[in-house]
């Protein structure tokens, strides 16, 4: 169905559409290249929300060569009208012959919609190219759209035998500079970091973004999200005096700790209670509500055993530095109940790869069937 142009170019518009990775949100990152006469006569991508799309870009680079020009996109153009026009009447306007879309708009407003309009002008349309390299660009969008919450990635960082922290609760620095370097870059393209008000009271954190590679107009400063069942945290908070958002999720409705973090500038929601603390998956529906697409969780032992055993991790991220810390030291999950080998929590190995001295392992949580 699809010719080795097809791929070509689509890599292309892959290759285009990475450029945003960190300033789209919440919007999807989507590239586009037009081709005529097998020769590139524009290419664009999405920069930031509010901005032109990407079809726009590509047509303006393009200019009269769009005419009759076969478009490659990452995503189906959109058929509504939200900060910007459909891109859809702006291919039907420029007189394109084709459009190649990797997959499908799941935002329901859209939802085949851009694709069956561009149809109906007697445009030729082909969906599936690189649709899984597509999706895998945008997992908090497609998250968002499909299960009504964010995509969620775990970050830990662990000793050689498994180790997060001393017994104390010192743990910094396990890993080295290279792989804090990475964080920094996985913190860059989440829509939120999440941590709970323990690692906050242990390392007072200020949770921001510092890419020293990158301008700070090529990035957002992610939403800090707190964990603080019974609103322990204190006004004075290191990262309440940084740039950007800090929101605070508690289960409290006590008014004194609330109205200080209010003064220090922190939102703070009140939320369900669930078992152990905030009712976790209704924490990551508001957040979707607020249109976030990709959660970092960084925290400790307990709050990231909660996220597991909630079913809402999508991805964990572990960071293995070569150093013992001993039994005496703290572990990385925690997971009470499990007596059995066949309670063990199974995980299926992504990729693995070296980090200066360091190793980062990917990994996904299996379904107890082993799916």
């Amino acid at each position: 169905m699809f010719t080795s142009d097809d791929h070509r170019y689509m890599a292309r518009a892959l290759q285009l559409a990475e450029r945003g990775l960190y300033s789209t949100d919440p919007n999807p990152r989507v590239g586009c290249v037009l081709v005529r006469d097998g020769v590139i006569v524009g290419e664009g991508w999405h920069a930031r929300a509010g901005e032109p799309h990407a079809e726009i870009h590509a047509l303006r680079a393009a200019g009269e060569r769009a005419r009759g020009a076969t478009v490659y996109v990452t995503l189906e153009p959109c058929c509504h009208h939200g900060r910007t026009p459909p891109c859809s009447e702006a291919l039907i306007a420029a007189g394109v012959a084709r459009v190649v879309v990797a997959m499908q708009d799941p935002n329901p407003r859209v939802a085949g919609g851009g694709l069956a309009q561009v149809q109906a002008a007697g445009i030729a349309i082909d969906s599936g190219v690189l649709a899984a390299e597509a999706e895998a660009l945008n997992p908090g969008f497609v998250s968002r759209m499909r299960r009504g919450r964010p995509y969620v990635r775990c970050k830990l960082a662990m000793s050689l035998d498994g180790r997060t922290a001393m017994a104390s609760g010192e743990s910094q620095w396990i890993t080295g500079a290279h792989a804090r370097a990475d964080v920094q870059r996985l913190r860059a393209r989440s829509s939120a970091i999440v941590t709970g008000v323990g690692t906050l009271l242990t390392d007072d954190p200020s949770l921001t973004v510092r890419l020293d590679e990158r301008s700070a107009e090529e990035f957002r400063q992610p939403l800090r999200v707190i964990l603080d069942t019974q609103l322990r945290m204190p006004a004075t908070a290191k990262l309440l005096a940084q740039p950007g958002q800090t929101l605070v999720l508690t289960a409290s409705d006590a008014a004194a700790p609330r109205v200080a973090l209010e003064q220090a500038g922190a939102e703070v929601v009140q939320m369900p209670a669930g078992a152990g603390g905030i009712d976790l998956a209704a924490a990551m529906q508001t957040l979707a509500a607020r249109e976030i697409n990709e959660v970092l969780v960084e925290c400790g032992a307990v709050l990231a055993g909660g996220f597991l055993q909630a079913g809402l991790i999508d991805e964990l991220i572990v960071y293995v530095a070569p150093v013992l810390l001993g039994d005496g030291a703290r572990g990385l999950f925690h997971l009470p109940g499990l007596e059995r080998m066949d309670q063990k929590r199974a995980l299926e190995i992504r990729d693995i790869r070296k980090v200066g001295g360091d190793w980062r392992i990917t990994a996904v949580p299996c379904s107890p069937d082993g799916a």
